[in-house]
């Protein structure tokens, strides 16, 4: 069954000539995790919106179980569930205050607070004032209130911000038991790690249309170079060769290093997300730069994340700064 149809869909805000979304087009699947990634100011907020119903006055088709979000009225939020990035909670009331006082807002039943808290590691701060949260620990409140009412479809923007890597976990693994029960999940993030682990499928959005759309494997696979790294010794030191994986099993040299040597790990040069969005997007994502991992599937820097993201050198001195960088130093900073 299909639950978001998105057809052609535009959409331009009040006293601007550029359109924000630009003939969109995707579908969700019952039970399905789907992740909506691309640069800040693609329009992935933008369609979000129009999908949670908040904004109206779109071109194109957009349905939601078969309506538009518009027209379902307010019995669209009985079904859906909304965890935002940005905590919106009343900082006057307790962790437990806040979901009851949210649960009365249904109309049908309602999860039990205390086992939601329970649930994201916050039953022990039940009855803490918000205004004393971490935003680790707001984010994880919100994500507990967007499944008070056992939504249907659950909307999630970074869900996993401010978090520790075991909270991060335990909202991950929550996200995998709500798919199994069948909740289709729209999700946004700049966290590529989140997202290959948790999506089926992953759209990439630039410039408000859809660059590419697969599941992450086959995104990281139409990128990578086919060919394997070996880790092995040689006189008590570790070295490294690459082999084309094409035709691997029958490379006398590879053989030959595998009978006479001890290896110590084997790896495929496959691309990351984070590469694959990097490629998609033309864009660094915050903070990334060109890495030795990246390399295994790129000439050199990216372009864009060579203008845009100056990675500091100390050993800068006019020439590449590594083997895995080819371009010139400017003199304070590698442009990688």
């Amino acid at each position: 069954m299909t639950v978001i149809e998105v057809d052609d869909l535009t959409f331009t805000y009040p006293k601007t000539a550029e359109p924000a979304v630009k003939g969109m087009g995707f579908t969700v699947a019952e039970g399905e995790v789907f992740g909506f990634l691309g640069p800040s100011g693609a329009g992935k907020s933008t369609t979000q919106k129009i999908l949670i119903g908040l904004l109206t006055g779109h071109g194109g088709r957009v349905a939601v179980w078969g309506k538009d979000p518009a027209d379902w009225g307010s019995a669209y939020y009985q079904r859906i569930g909304v965890s935002f990035e940005l905590p919106n909670l009343y900082h006057k009331l307790t962790a437990l205050e806040n979901l009851e006082f949210f649960a009365s807002l249904y109309a049908g039943p309602t999860e039990d607070p205390l086992r939601l808290l329970e649930s994201i590691d916050l039953a022990a701060a039940a009855h803490t004032r918000v205004a004393k949260f971490s935003k680790g620990m707001q984010m994880r409140l919100v994500f507990a209130r967007a499944l008070l009412h056992h939504p249907e479809l659950l909307f999630l923007d970074e869900p996993t911000s401010g978090m520790d890597p075991v909270n991060a976990l335990r909202v991950k693994e929550i996200i995998r038991e709500l798919r199994a029960r069948g909740c289709t999940v729209f999700l946004t993030t700049h966290d590529m790690g989140t997202a290959d682990e948790l999506c089926d499928r992953v759209a990439f959005v630039v410039d408000g249309r859809i660059a590419a759309l697969d599941t992450p494997t086959e995104h990281k696979i139409s990128r990578s170079r086919r060919a394997v790294t070996v880790t092995y010794r040689s006189g008590g030191s570790l070295e490294t060769k690459d082999f084309p994986l094409d035709g691997l099993g029958d490379d006398e040299t590879f053989r030959a290093l595998a009978r006479e040597h001890h290896i110590e790990a084997l790896h495929s040069q496959e691309a990351s997300l984070e590469d694959v969005f990097i490629d998609v997007t033309g864009r660094s994502l915050a903070g990334a730069a060109c890495s030795p991992r990246r390399s295994a599937w790129t000439s050199g820097c990216n372009a864009a994340t060579a203008s845009s993201t100056p990675r500091p050198s100390s050993s800068c001195s006019g020439s590449a700064c590594s083997s895995w960088c080819p371009t010139p130093c400017s003199g304070r900073s590698c442009p990688c």
